[in-house]
């Protein structure tokens, strides 16, 4: 028997895990609508054990991921004019995604869960303290090292993360460094291992997320308020995918369908494999065959945008953050949403491409904030669906702004040297 390419397991390896999601959301399902008090309070617990298993593995994730990511735009990043034009780019469509995401959240209006589902009926008084915008800035400014770690404050660990790499990056080059990077590493990957394990048992989470819906949404009528909430979030990205994106192309004087032509074998492989970061050869692959684009571009812009451009996590961010907040009973008031906008942004890029880290993101910020947060394992079983848009959507926008980034400087690079041409 002919052994099989890691192509050929990769793809048994996700058909055999789309089964297992299936079959968890089938007999989710079925012992939802069951409603047996036994089976409830079984899959309450099940839910618990894997809501605490997110916010345990989400606060190191995040924070390494930001270090590492910082660290590693340091290196090799002498050429100026690129990385300067992929930064502006990135921004300026993770910005306008997450501000799409809070204009459709605004038009649309999804409406609050019964608090027995949100979570809300645990608080104390029914709803979460308001803090003063100077209280709350005051609280995410650490001041000592493990106090935002113990804490679980997100945003204070945002901002240690990011001064970490931004000091690793003008870090003089040396063993020092390379030491701290490896250890840094090194961690990471157990991170990652453990984030793998957990995505193998999620199936058995999905079960009792989706049992956990299904008797809320017959014992309380919650669907139609989640149907808006999904309808936000897949709308925003559909919108920035199809009108914005292509709009800002046609601004920098590029044919969108051109573009989308050359790029559409990378978008398939992002839509079905969900993971930005594995579809990048395919990316620059077709960025570089199809669309001529600039070996120096390309191989430059396409990794970093990778890491850091996630136009469909800023607003899975945005949207399911004030949808929580909402749920929890906190003000959302116009400077409040505003602030947000750019606190997605800034997790977006953050982010790095961390499997399933839009989810991770999103839960413990709101649990740092506490926010209930068993809303999030109601979205956790179409979250798949949600997470395929998503990732497309990130690849459209690399794909767009390597695209941009190209035109701008063509002309304007030094001529490419006989050894580089042969490469």
């Amino acid at each position: 028997m002919a052994e099989l390419s890691d192509d050929d397991l990769k793809k048994k390896a996700r058909t055999r895990t789309a089964i297992l999601y299936g079959a968890g959301l089938v007999l989710g399902a079925a012992l939802g609508f069951i409603g047996n008090s036994a089976f409830v309070e079984t899959m309450d617990f099940i839910a618990l054990v894997f809501t605490r298993l997110f916010k345990f593995i989400a606060i190191p994730v995040i924070a390494l991921a930001l270090i590492t990511t910082l660290a590693k735009l340091g290196k090799g990043s002498n050429s100026g004019a690129i990385f300067g034009h992929a930064v502006f780019y990135t921004l300026l469509t993770t910005i306008l995604a997450a501000s799409i995401g809070l204009t459709l959240f605004l038009i649309l209006s999804p409406a609050n869960v019964p608090p027995e589902v949100s979570g809300a009926a645990e608080l104390p008084n029914g709803t979460v303290p308001n803090e003063s915008y100077m209280q709350h800035f005051i609280s995410v400014i650490p001041d000592n090292f493990v106090a935002p770690f113990a804490s679980g404050n997100v945003l204070s660990i945002l901002i240690v993360a990011a001064l970490f790499g931004l000091a690793l990056t003008v870090m003089p080059e040396g063993d020092h460094k390379s030491t701290v990077l490896n250890f840094l590493k090194g961690i990471q990957d157990i991170f990652f291992i453990l984030i793998h394990w957990l995505i193998l048992a999620l199936p058995v989470g999905i079960l009792a997320f989706t049992a956990q819906l299904v008797h809320g949404i017959l014992t309380q009528q919650a669907l139609g308020s989640l149907v808006t909430y999904f309808t936000v979030v897949v709308g925003s990205n559909l919108i920035q995918m199809f009108v914005v994106l292509p709009l800002i192309l046609l601004i920098r004087g590029l044919n969108p369908l051109k573009v989308a032509k050359g790029m559409f074998p990378a978008l398939m492989v992002a839509l079905f494999s969900k993971s930005s970061a594995g579809t990048l050869p395919v990316t620059m692959a077709s960025a570089e065959d199809n669309l001529g684009v600039d070996k120096r571009v390309s191989r430059f812009v396409l990794p970093v945008c990778t890491t850091i451009n996630m136009n469909g996590c800023a607003a899975f961010i945005l949207v399911t953050s004030l949808y929580l907040m909402q749920n929890a009973g906190m003000d959302l008031s116009v400077p409040t949403m505003l602030v947000w906008i750019l606190i997605a942004t800034l997790a977006a890029v953050g982010n790095a491409g961390v499997p399933m880290g839009c989810f991770f993101l999103t839960l413990s910020l709101m649990a740092s904030l506490d926010v209930p947060v068993r809303l999030m394992g109601v979205i956790l079983p179409v979250y798949a669906v949600i997470d395929m848009i998503e990732t497309c959507l990130n690849v459209w926008s690399d794909s767009s702004v390597c695209a941009i980034v190209n035109n701008d400087l063509k002309g304007k690079l030094p001529p490419v040297k006989p050894e580089e041409q042969a490469e």
